[in-house]
Order: C-alpha cells, then sequence, then structure tokens
C-alpha cells in the first residue's frame, strides 16, 4: 500500500469513527509513525519535540521538608514556579539561567516549588510561552499549590496581562523580581531613591486598569452625554492618566535627589584625585564575594553575606600596598545577567565609582558553572557606564571550592587574572603586589634636600609619592622621590634635580 493510500485509509477510519474515539485513535496513529520511519526523521522534527513539552528543570525546589505545617504557616514565604524561554545556547546555558533565576526568588524571600523551560525561537508576544504551554503552566500551577509565576525575562505589559489571564496567578518577570531584591536591601536614603525611581520607570507603562474605575473622566459634571454616569462627564484626566502623571513627579523629584546626593560624592572623589590617592573598584557580578575580598584587604567590617545583591551601597575604604603606598579601595554593586535598564540609569552616580577608578579589580566566582557568562555580562554593564578603558584585573574568588580545570581555563584565557580566596587568604598578598604594580605611579622624579623644619613635607611625600632613596643629614632629609606635578612644585624650592 501507497503512503498516499495509507493516508487516505487513515483519515477515513478517522471520520468513520465515534467523537469520543477520534482522540485516541490520533494518539495511536502519533505513535505508530513514531515507531515506523524512526530513522528517517531529522533535526527539525527532533526540534519539534522539543517544543512539544515544557522541560521539567530539576534540583530547583527550596521547599522545606522537615518542618511542621503551623511553622510553615508562619513564614509565609510566597510560593513560586519558575518558567523561561529557551531560544539560543544549549540546554545547560537554560537551565543554570532557570537556577540563578531560583537563587533571585529565594533572595526575594520566596520558596520556588518548581522550573519548566519552553523551547522556542522568540518568546510568544501574547503569553510569552503561547497559549498551549501556558494553560499546561496552568496545571503546574494548580499541582503544586503556587501563588505566583516568575518568568526569566522581561515580559511587556501585554505579556503579563495574557499570562495572569491563563494560570491565575500573580505573573512577576526577572526585572521586577531584581527591582524587589533591591527594595529590600537598599539602606541609605540614595540607594532608596534609586532604587524607587527605577520602581516607577519599570512602572510607568505597566498600569492597567481594572474594569471602569481607572479608565473613565473624572471631569466637571456637564450634560455631554457618556456612559459612566453622574459626576462622569466633561473634561478631565481619566484616572490612569492621574496616576502616570503622579508617577511622573515623583520620578522628577527622586531624579533630583539622587542628583543632591551625587554632588557630595563628586566632592569626595575630587578631593581624592586633587591628593593623587589612587582609587580602586571592586566590581563584578552578585555574590562572587566582592564584599568578602574589601574585607580581607582592607578590614572594612562589610555586611558579608551569602545572598544575591547584599551590597547596594558603595564602600570606600584606604588601603595601602606592600610599598606603603596610600589608594582607596570602594565595593559597588553587583551585576547580573540581563540587569534591567532602569537599574543601570538609576544607579549611575553609584556605578561612577567604577568609571572613574584608576584600576577595575573584576571578581568572578571560580565556583560557578559558567563564569565566563559572569564576565561577559559585567563588561556589558561597564560598556554602558562608560568603564571600558579603565585597566582591569580579573580576580577569580573562591579558588578553594573550584574546580582547578576552570581555574587553569580562566588563567589562561584572561591577560591579567590572578585566583585568590578572599575566605582562606590564598594568594591575597600576591594580589596586594599586583595591585601595586598596576596603580598609577607619580612620574616626576626628584631629588631634594627638604630642611627638619619641613617634617610634614617629607611626610606628605610618603604617602602621595614614590621614596627611591632617604639620608638623613646635617641639613635636612635628602630624598629621591618620585612625585606628581603638584608634589613636585612644593618640593621645587629644596630641590637638587628635577626631571620627567
Amino acid at each position: 500500500m501507497t503512503s498516499t493510500s495509507r493516508t487516505s485509509a487513515s483519515s477515513t477510519s478517522r471520520r468513520s469513527l465515534p467523537e469520543h474515539l477520534r482522540a485516541d485513535a490520533l494518539m495511536e496513529e502519533d505513535l505508530t509513525w513514531n515507531l515506523g520511519i524512526d530513522e528517517e526523521r531529522d533535526g527539525d522534527q527532533l526540534d519539534r519535540d522539543d517544543r512539544a513539552s515544557l522541560r521539567r528543570v530539576a534540583g530547583l525546589s527550596t521547599e522545606l521538608e522537615d518542618i511542621t505545617e503551623v511553622e510553615y504557616r508562619q513564614l509565609r514565604l510566597e510560593r513560586v514556579v519558575l518558567v523561561g524561554v529557551w531560544t539560543s545556547g544549549t540546554v545547560d546555558d537554560a537551565e543554570n539561567s532557570l537556577a540563578e533565576l531560583a537563587a533571585l526568588s529565594e533572595t526575594a524571600g520566596a520558596v520556588v516549588l518548581d522550573g519548566v523551560i519552553q523551547r522556542r525561537d522568540k518568546p510568544d508576544p501574547a503569553t510569552y510561552i503561547g497559549s498551549g504551554k501556558a494553560q499546561e503552566l496552568r496545571d503546574i500551577v494548580v499541582e503544586t499549590g503556587a501563588d505566583t509565576v516568575v518568568c526569566d525575562g522581561e515580559l511587556s505589559p501585554g505579556q503579563l496581562i495574557h499570562l495572569e489571564d491563563v494560570v491565575k496567578v500573580k505573573v512577576v518577570d526577572r526585572t521586577a523580581l531584581i527591582l524587589d531584591i533591591f527594595a529590600q536591601h537598599a539602606k541609605s536614603r540614595e540607594g532608596k531613591a534609586q532604587v524607587a525611581l527605577a520602581q516607577m520607570q519599570y512602572m510607568l507603562p505597566r498600569l492597567r486598569g481594572w474594569g471602569q474605575s481607572l479608565s473613565r473622566q473624572m471631569g466637571g459634571g456637564g450634560s455631554g452625554s457618556s456612559g459612566g454616569g453622574m459626576a462622569t462627564r466633561g473634561p478631565g484626566e481619566t484616572k490612569i492618566e492621574t496616576d502616570r502623571r503622579r508617577i511622573r513627579e515623583k520620578m522628577a523629584r527622586a531624579r533630583r535627589e539622587i542628583a543632591d546626593m551625587k554632588t557630595s560624592r563628586d566632592l569626595k572623589r575630587k578631593e581624592r584625585k586633587r591628593h593623587k590617592v589612587p582609587s580602586v573598584a571592586i566590581a563584578g557580578y552578585t555574590n562572587a564575594g566582592k564584599s568578602s575580598l574589601l574585607n580581607r584587604l582592607t578590614g572594612a567590617g562589610v555586611l558579608v553575606e551569602n545572598a544575591l545583591f547584599a551590597t547596594l551601597d558603595p564602600t570606600v575604604r584606604r588601603a595601602e600596598t606592600p610599598s606603603g603606598r596610600l589608594y582607596t579601595l570602594a565595593d559597588t554593586v553587583g551585576f547580573v545577567r540581563h540587569l534591567p535598564h532602569h537599574l543601570v540609569e538609576a544607579f549611575r552616580s553609584t556605578m561612577e565609582e567604577v568609571a572613574e577608578a584608576d584600576l577595575i579589580l573584576h571578581v568572578v566566582d571560580g565556583s560557578h558553572p559558567a563564569p565566563e557568562e559572569q564576565l561577559a555580562a559585567v563588561r556589558e554593564v561597564f560598556r554602558e557606564v562608560g568603564a571600558l578603558d579603565v585597566p582591569e584585573v580579573v580576580i577569580v574568588n573562591k579558588a578553594d571550592a573550584a574546580d582547578p580545570l576552570v581555574l587553569q581555563r580562566l588563567l589562561r584565557e584572561e591577560k591579567h587574572a590572578i585566583a585568590v580566596s578572599a575566605r582562606t587568604g590564598h594568594n591575597i598578598d600576591q594580589l596586594l603586589e599586583l595591585i601595586d604594580e598596576e596603580l598609577p605611579r607619580p612620574d616626576v622624579e626628584v631629588e631634594a634636600l627638604v630642611p627638619y623644619t619641613h617634617g610634614g613635607l617629607v611626610s606628605r611625600v610618603h604617602t602621595a609619592g614614590e621614596v627611591l632613596s632617604e639620608e638623613h643629614t646635617g641639613e635636612g632629609t635628602l630624598l629621591k622621590v618620585l612625585v606628581h606635578e603638584e608634589l613636585a612644585a612644593e618640593l621645587a624650592p629644596f630641590t637638587l634635580v628635577a626631571r620627567h
């Protein structure tokens, strides 16, 4: 029998079956097709198999199993199901991204019940994962008892509304989740203002009207015809327009506050530059160990927590190189893949610590499954804040917990890199020497005989310059030093030789 006649016979048999048996016949035919001509299938058909089902990601659940029901109710944690769209890369890349989303959800105070990935060329413009898969997601939500769905991407206002309409629970996207974590961790006045600004920028296009309450006219009670009834006729703003206007006014106020607070940091930075104190910025992926490294290098006592975005407010501490040169170390906010653009804009003044630095210590977690992706994500933010031209040293942290092969690969791929452990102190001395080598050095060589009555000037030379030789004579201190031009000018009255 030819394939055409088989198809014809199959169609005929389906038409002759009663309604309630047609589904069974279709399933049987699909099974026969799958078993009969498996060897003739190509890659596209395998891709269709990928797309035909939501892929469960194992090991994401953070639900507590050894806790009594009463205690569990008292915790009142949000119960979430994660969903991602895998558009490119390997399945490991997609699962790593969802694992990071699980860590973000946990940091925000939720318990992860399940996680699924949908294979697509691009996210569905209506419901992010497609209407059929949205129904499947609804079944998973009902089965697990979840009250929130978290999507691994930034959803448009329409996608949020349509997906919520199908799954019948709250839908949160990756951007809103990160904003929520920032809101929880912001402590300083400036940090809170920056987070509030980013949240308002995110919310403005996502205001949605509930029934008529946000869309009716709230103008004067004119006699014009309107379906809203009394006191809804005539010119005036709709409720949603009023809300948008208020949000814009609050955003303008927040921007003014941030600008005023930025002035104070700019003054401190200019003062450090005037005294020619080199600055080093510690930057990197969230939870890579930046604050631990700052504490190890300076004993600063900054909060260290095994959580994403534990540090939001920049901490600047004074440090000293092994040769005695002073410099400042700034701990900055951690970055993450697909860091919301609103946050980059709102935290631009804070991130200027990175752009204005003389050296960046780029910290990466050596024990992470994909450290190269972390490096790429952070450098993308460097590009946005204009810090690509700043000299960079890659610090592979958590070397004590990392795979030795991964460490070798990273040290081979990165030109200026060193493996350290902020926890154990491994290679910290070598890192300090490396910082000393990489920091900009004074460029004016001066030989001067400074009288003992000018001891303060000698002290400043030790602090801001580099002493090549020092000799105490009967007339004063004979110095051979490398200093900046401003200090060279102060030494000029006592100079024996000066040259660039």
